[in-house]
């Protein structure tokens, strides 16, 4: 089997690189080989790798610049998952693709289903899913995962930011309001392994894919932090000093969603798997950090 993956060094493609070289040749190509913007340059890509597969781990993840940079979030999430879809049908290869919990708008109480209905309150979210259909629209076999709140120990991320912000300041004020997964891109990659081999046995479609449990971004930063300080990093703000906001509190120009939980039951049935808690995959990272 070959597979081709994008995004080779960011948080997700670090991680796919590992659980999939077991499954037979894989190439990892990132921007400096393929403009995503570019639908030519992802068509010579995909001619020149010929896979068997495609992982597409690469987007455009910027969430408060794409308010103003509307055009290249589209190009590369929105169009380019649609000719990776085009190239790959005229293969009979498979295309995996990785969206977003971001394409609801956050106002249900429940954790979203993948037939409820998308609704993006920012641009990102509406490219992310505009990808999505011009993926499922390109006629090849094809899995989209909708994750959230992606945490690894390659790229940047919260987990990152608060252990930065821990040791630089006495106190920090966090959104309390938004709810959501942490998901570790480790079970993102493993998982996504796990699909692969399944094969055809794994019908097409969209799949909610994301850590088990929930939290808001305050106590996630409370767990980072104090984390780091049981492992006896420097952390100058202490435990009573993180301090809950709300998101009118901390205005920023893309809407977010308040309730970011996704119901995974469709994949853990389909797999037969167990999707372990949030903790789990933020500690596993968290101890790759703390020990640098």
């Amino acid at each position: 089997m070959r597979l081709l993956i994008t995004g080779r060094d960011g948080q997700l493609g670090f991680e796919l690189r590992r659980a999939l070289a077991p499954l037979g040749e894989v190439a990892a190509i990132d921007r400096a080989d393929c403009d995503l913007s570019d639908a030519a340059a992802i068509r010579a890509a995909v001619r020149r790798h010929r896979p068997d597969v495609i992982v597409n781990a690469a987007a455009y993840t910027a969430v408060d610049r794409a308010e103003q940079d509307a055009a290249l979030a589209q190009a590369i999430n929105g169009a380019a998952p649609g000719v990776f879809g085009e190239e790959a049908a005229r293969l009979g290869a498979q295309v995996v693709h990785f969206s977003t919990d971001y394409v609801f708008d956050g106002a249900g109480p429940d954790p979203y289903r993948e037939t409820d209905r998308p609704a993006p309150q920012n641009v990102y979210g509406a490219t992310k899913l505009a990808g999505e259909a011009a993926l499922a629209a390109s006629g090849a076999r094809h899995l989209i995962f909708r994750t959230s709140w992606v945490v690894g120990a390659h790229g940047g991320n919260f987990a990152k930011t608060m252990l930065r912000l821990a040791a630089e300041r006495d106190s920090l004020s966090i959104v309390a309001d938004q709810i959501g997964a942490p998901t570790s891109a480790a079970l993102l990659a493993d998982v996504t392994a796990h699909a692969i081999r399944a094969g055809r046995d794994l019908a097409d479609g969209v799949y909610h894919l994301t850590a088990g449990g929930s939290t808001s971004w305050h106590a996630y930063a409370r767990h980072v932090i104090e984390r780091a300080r049981a492992a006896g990093r420097p952390v100058r703000v202490a435990p009573d000093a993180i301090l809950p906001i709300a998101t009118a509190d901390y205005p920023t120009p893309a809407r977010r969603p308040a309730n970011s939980r996704l119901d995974t039951q469709k994949i853990r049935a389909a797999l037969g798997i167990h999707l372990p808690d949030w903790r789990d995959g933020v500690d596993y990272v968290l101890d790759q950090l703390l020990d640098e």
